[in-house]
């Protein structure tokens, strides 16, 4: 792939200063830095983590979903808010496109060895129904749903609902599925307070769901996706500043709870990057790829991908991961709440095969036993300091992505055979794209977005990838 089409590796930064008006800048937590000792091990971390990003596509997908594991997530990045009053932990999420919080008296199904939040106390002094004539209501509902069905199902008698005079009746109760965990909850209006901002940004009748019963899902959500009811969209209608681009530096990691100890920062807001190098070259260094629009999943944040660089070979993607159809199926989502990415199987079989031919240059060994017990389809023995080929995506508008090698290839000490070294392949096959059913054709998860800085430019249309130190940059921000 032509260097000029490649994000490079921008290691000798001097530094980075930003322009911060108008803007917000959260800190995002990783579930690894609080995870204790509840993983035995780096194969079960891996195992939860595999599964978990499985059936999160399969959910993208609409395929028939297998029975959710009590498995904690070993990837995920939270963000804090305080609703009445009371601080809440939530997922950070452009998969989703719904604010929900647990309410108390609220009880979740299958979350063994999960966290246990503290559900959020709602009543009627602090927060008020949505009405079954609501957009919001339409919006967590389906698109599609008329208003005077929604307040038939809130039992509004017919002669209210011919004169639309169904104001004191509430939205109905929703249901909301991820990955491994779904919900039932209804929709609240009330005031939501971002406190790590500074000062402390207050949202007035915010829309949230409040949920009673969860499935393997107890933490909360703060959906980021594209829908009227996330937290960028509900930010525009108050602050539109706040709620036209946001952008996340996700610390790289490798599942080393030791190594997640510093925030990732979280941009709300647009504001102006301007990098110096050691040559004294300054400007924007996005490689931006233009948002697909889909009908059948309009909250997701789509963008086409072309191919996929081995080496120096260039792997073409199949057509329906370059643009959506008619039908609104195809493309890539790019996914903060999926950690690895799922490819359908010709592509991920033809990267695979090129990735064992050249590092079986190196007399590497397959680590089935490891596959087997960590859910990864290629994964090797390996010496320390073994040369693997490089990795780059090339997205449409030929924007391309040169991926660090700890985002795609991860080595650990295999404690299963003698203290082996073994490196392992971090993306997923997710099946024949025939047999898929209908939705998106692959995901772009967040293992693979560490170490870059993700920019979601919602006026622009576009999503941006730029290397940065995302730990340093953290510094540079507050500082700045």
């Amino acid at each position: 792939m032509a260097s000029s089409l490649l994000v490079s590796v921008i290691a000798f930064l001097c530094f980075v200063s930003v322009s911060l008006s108008e803007t917000l800048l959260l800190p995002l937590t990783h579930s690894l830095s609080h995870a204790g000792s509840q993983f035995n091990s780096t194969h079960h971390l891996l195992r939860a983590t595999s599964a978990r990003s499985a059936a999160r596509f399969r959910r993208h997908r609409r395929l028939p979903q297998q029975a959710s594991l009590p498995l904690s997530p070993g990837s995920d990045y939270t963000l804090s808010l305080t609703v009445h009053s009371q601080p809440v932990s939530l997922y950070m999420d452009t998969g989703s496109d719904l604010v929900w919080v647990p309410c108390s008296p609220f009880t979740c199904i299958l979350c063994d060895g999960k966290p246990k939040p503290t559900p959020v106390a709602v009543n009627s002094s602090s927060t008020s129904d949505v009405p079954c004539k609501a957009s919001a209501c339409r919006a967590v509902h389906s698109p599609l749903s008329s208003s005077s069905d929604l307040c038939a199902m809130a039992r509004c008698p017919l002669e209210d609902i011919e004169i639309s005079d169904c104001a004191a009746f509430s939205c109905p109760q929703f249901y909301y599925a991820y990955g491994d965990g779904s919900l039932v909850g209804r929709l609240k209006k009330g005031v939501v307070t971002i406190p790590t901002s500074s000062p402390p940004l207050v949202l007035q009748n915010f829309t949230f769901g409040c949920a009673h019963t969860a499935l393997a899902e107890p933490v909360g959500v703060a959906g980021f996706g594209r829908g009227p009811l996330s937290l960028p969209a509900q930010l525009a209608a108050s602050s539109p500043q706040l709620g036209a681009q946001f952008s996340y530096c996700l610390v790289s990691h490798s599942f080393d709870a030791d190594r997640v100890r510093r925030p990732s920062p979280l941009i709300l807001g647009r504001y102006d990057v301007k990098e110096k190098s050691s040559e004294g070259k300054g400007g924007s260094d996005f490689a931006y790829t233009p948002m697909l629009d889909s009908p059948n999943s309009p909250y997701f944040y789509s963008v086409g991908l072309e191919g996929i660089s081995v080496g120096k070979r260039f792997i073409p993607a199949p057509e329906n991961l370059r643009r959506i159809d008619g039908k609104g199926d195809g493309g890539v989502v790019v996914d903060s709440g999926t950690t690895f990415t799922i490819l359908p199987s010709g592509l991920f079989s033809s990267v695979a095969a090129e990735f064992d031919r050249q590092l079986g240059r190196v007399n590497s060994r397959r680590a089935r036993e490891v596959e087997d017990r960590t859910g990864l389809s290629l994964c090797y023995y390996v010496d320390a300091g073994v040369r693997v080929a490089d990795v780059a995506f090339r997205f449409g508008g030929g924007s391309g992505v040169a991926m660090p090698r700890g985002n795609y290839f991860y080595e650990f000490v295999d404690g299963g055979d003698k203290g082996r070294r073994v490196g392992c392949l971090m993306m997923m096959d997710g099946g024949d794209a025939t047999e898929m059913g209908g939705g998106p054709g692959a995901t772009l998860g967040n293992y693979q977005q560490q170490g870059f800085e993700v920019v979601y430019d919602l006026e622009g249309r576009r999503v941006g990838f730029a290397r940065r130190q995302c730990a340093s940059m953290w510094d540079s921000l507050r500082q700045g």
